[in-house]
């Protein structure tokens, strides 16, 4: 279990948050850990015409409180980062820059030969397409790598985090974890009683459908960016976690 593929039940649902903070925690366990993007889209272009290092990679290494690693400034960690925010296959084709996943597979690989653990954050969705051919579980099912799965409390999030188990299991993979993921739990987005449910609903759902799955909440984050994220804020990490 060197790689654990971290997606959510939509996008904006708090991946890259649950990534940043689930290596920061691992770290505190002493894990020589490291974050990796697929793929990386709506990226501004520098002074200089070109796509910098992945606004998620930078969140990542913030809320690790790390700087910036070799294998970030030669784009290891996010191989193919696109201008338009849009589905990778989409913001491609726009660019006239063809994804090749083996390449994705390759830079994986280069972090696993010098970090005891790779976090590899999803972009969206788990089935959104990578390339016209690929979706996102596709690949992650030919890697057979564990999920962890972050979800929330705002309204449809049951049955969204249903039907994204139900995909998992389609492919014979692990659900390794889930994160619930305390983000929009904004008293002006979320009905506290919709979110206590949620909690309960889910908990129970786990507990009878995935007993091996760990159950894992991220707090919620007053934030304007990841720089005035509180240092003490992690995620708490059960002794059989890895």
């Amino acid at each position: 279990m060197s790689v654990l593929f971290v997606s959510g039940i939509d996008t904006d649902i708090g991946k890259t948050y649950a990534t940043g903070l689930l290596a920061k925690a691992l770290m505190q366990q002493g894990v020589n850990v490291m974050t990796q993007k697929l793929v990386q889209t709506g990226i501004s272009k520098q002074a200089n015409g070109e796509l910098g290092i992945a606004d998620d990679i930078l969140s990542h290494r913030k809320l690790m409180k790390i700087p910036l690693q070799p294998c970030d400034l030669d784009f290891t960690t996010c191989p193919y980062r696109y201008e338009k925010p849009a589905s990778p296959h989409l913001s491609a084709a726009l660019a006239n820059q063809p994804l090749d996943i083996q390449m994705i597979t390759e830079a994986t690989k280069a972090l696993q030969a010098d970090y005891g653990m790779v976090l590899l954050e999803g972009a969206g969705g788990l089935l959104v397409p990578i390339t016209t051919e690929l979706l996102t579980l596709d690949y992650i099912a030919e890697q057979d790598y564990p999920i962890v799965l972050v979800t929330s409390g705002r309204l449809g999030s049951i049955n969204h985090t249903l039907l994204s188990l139900e995909a998992i299991k389609s492919r014979g993979l692990t659900v390794h974890s889930i994160i619930y993921n305390h983000i929009h739990d904004d008293a002006e987005q979320t009905d506290a009683e919709i979110t206590n449910s949620t909690i309960d609903f889910l908990q129970a759902y786990l507990a009878h459908h995935y007993p091996k799955a760990h159950w894992l909440q991220l707090p919620y984050i007053e934030i304007a960016s990841t720089d005035t994220i509180s240092s003490d804020c992690c995620l708490s990490l059960p002794k059989d976690f890895i």
